[in-house]
């Protein structure tokens, strides 16, 4: 492929030689280099990734029936569906598919491949299954739960009675991204579905298409051909938003995700105008970005959480008086001011502000004093020893050698283990970490992501089909579960926020989690850059609107 060419081998690797004019001292204008951490990406296949960057990633080059509205969580719009209707007992949903979609190879968007990605999804069970799997899907019925009467009708019967809500936001998710079917098909090798073919490349209908990956270097997404702009047909169906078109074609023929680890780089590459966009501005560095007359910083509030996950099996980490006296021996207002500046705030409950029925109570302080009763009481007044598996990447690093210190005063060693985030995630999803310490950001803005990721675990076994948060950690925790079900079959608005504030309390009291901050992030641009769209999740990022205004 002749884009090979462009991209350097080195660390640095040059993207800045995508154009041919190598002297210029700004990007193109039909070209926006973002600089962003993408060393968690691993897979780009809808079916399988589970991590941040690729979630965002796939939201640009994938299409689903529905959209949330970022700044109003309980609606909805359609993109593939033009309108769609629920039966009476909340079970049914179907879906009318707009006509006229084609993919980059010409086949045209049907509702069989909308019912077929949605099937891959549940027959590959890998981590977004349970995103369906929340419907009451699985891999056995997906068959016939979900089906295609004709090319433009989708219907999905739940496994149970839903409120709308909650369904529609899942299938809201990058999980029910649809997919070319017969170009994946093509690609399928045994009964892996195509997914071996689809980790390292794209197939959908969205804005735009992969074009080349080179793992912690860059990712480039070019223009997708086929993405012209359709008009939307308004609908009235339940809580449905109307919009004044459904998709615009973008005006970047291509853009360049460019992994820069260090806030710092990332800094002086915008100041320079080596890059257009830089997503992960270090709180050292705001000041000067703001005062910058070229660039403008913009705070875009994110429903993503840090928090520390502390495995059970670890027979210390597995004491309540361990656990509670963990969360008593975090400065949270120290770290947020002199390491976090203006990125982050304190938030200590499992549902973020913003999301239906959060609680906003902060009920640890730093009081090492306490902690060291809590542990005598565990019968550890002499402290123990422990690891924490680090991302290499600030703020995690910084973060991490923080609490390095503070538990130092009541007795605890902590050893910080980093690697870059393929590394931490893997030895987290397998359990074999003692203190992992992570950004969480929910699957969507329905409170169930959050309750079911942080406080349900049915099945503890290591074999178990559902590995959420609470898993990973080891947590038994059969009174939380049952409360997250409760939550997610109650239709009454108000009795299922009661539940939810419910559930927060009972794991400020004996969750292994100790939630330490929500986002804030900053967004750096060049001032001649506008349309870049970040919302509260990944998965409401947009790169469709990107345009440049530049005077010769």
């Amino acid at each position: 492929m002749v884009f090979r060419r462009f991209v350097s081998v080195g660390v640095a690797i040059g993207v800045f030689l995508l154009w041919a004019d190598a002297g210029r001292a700004r990007t193109p204008d039909d070209i926006a280099v973002i600089a962003f951490q993408i060393d968690d990406l691993m897979t780009l296949d809808p079916a399988e990734v589970y991590e941040l960057s690729g979630i965002e990633v796939v939201a640009n080059v994938y299409d689903r029936l529905v959209e949330r509205d970022p700044g109003n969580p309980s609606a909805f719009k359609g993109s593939l569906a033009e309108s769609w209707s629920v039966s009476p007992d909340g079970r049914t949903f179907a879906f009318t598919l707009r006509r006229g979609v084609r993919f980059p190879s010409g086949h045209e968007l049907t509702a069989v491949d909308a019912a077929w990605s949605l099937q891959r999804v549940l027959r590959l069970d890998k981590g977004p299954a349970f995103l369906l799997k929340g419907l009451g899907l699985n891999r056995e019925t997906a068959g016939t739960a979900i089906r295609s009467p004709d090319d433009h009708t989708l219907v999905i019967e739940t496994g149970r009675p839903l409120a709308p809500g909650f369904v529609l936001d899942s299938l809201a998710t990058w999980a029910a991204s649809v997919l070319d079917r017969r170009e994946v098909e093509a690609h399928a090798k045994g009964d892996d579905l195509g997914n071996g073919w689809l980790r390292r490349t794209s197939a959908g209908s969205g804005a735009f298409r992969v074009t080349l990956w080179r793992p912690n270097e860059a990712l480039i997404l070019d223009r997708n051909a086929s993405a012209s702009s359709w008009r939307q047909t308004p609908a009235s169906s339940w809580r449905q938003t109307p919009a004044s078109s459904w998709r615009q074609t973008p005006a970047m023929r291509r853009v360049v995700l460019r992994h820069v680890p260090e806030p710092a780089t990332q800094r002086l590459l915008l100041e320079k105008g080596d890059v257009d966009i830089a997503r992960n501005i270090g709180p050292d560095d705001l000041p000067a970005l703001s005062a910058h007359p070229a660039i403008r910083v913009r705070p875009v509030p994110q429903a993503s959480i840090y928090y520390l996950g502390l495995n059970q099996k670890n027979p210390y980490l597995a004491r309540p008086q361990v656990r509670q006296a963990l969360k008593h021996l975090v400065d949270y207002g120290l770290i947020r001011d002199t390491l976090l500046k203006g990125t982050k705030t304190v938030h200590q409950t499992v549902l973020p502000e913003g999301i239906d029925g959060a609680l906003d109570e902060r009920p640890f302080a730093y009081d090492p004093a306490k902690a060291r009763a809590l542990l005598a009481e565990a019968g550890l007044a002499d402290g123990f020893p422990v690891t924490m598996d680090a991302r290499n990447t600030p703020p995690t690093t910084d973060i991490a050698q923080a609490l390095q210190a503070m538990w130092a005063k009541a007795g605890i060693r902590l050893e910080i283990l980093p690697g870059d985030n393929k590394q931490t995630l893997t030895r987290y999803r397998a359990r074999a970490h003692d203190i992992y310490i992570g950004r969480w950001a929910p699957d969507g803005l329905d409170p169930h992501s959050n309750a079911q990721a942080f406080a349900w675990n049915p099945d503890n076994r290591d074999g178990a089909g559902d590995k959420t948060l609470a898993w990973r950690n080891s947590w038994e925790t059969p009174d939380t579960s049952r409360l997250v079900e409760r939550a997610l079959a109650e239709t009454d608005p108000a009795r299922r926020r009661a539940l939810y504030v419910e559930l927060q309390r009972l794991c400020l009291k004996s969750s292994p989690f100790v939630i330490l901050f929500q986002d804030a992030d900053p967004v750096a641009e060049r001032t001649d850059v506008t349309g870049f769209t970040a919302g509260p999740t990944s998965d409401d990022v947009s790169y469709r609107g990107i345009r440049k205004s530049r005077g010769e």
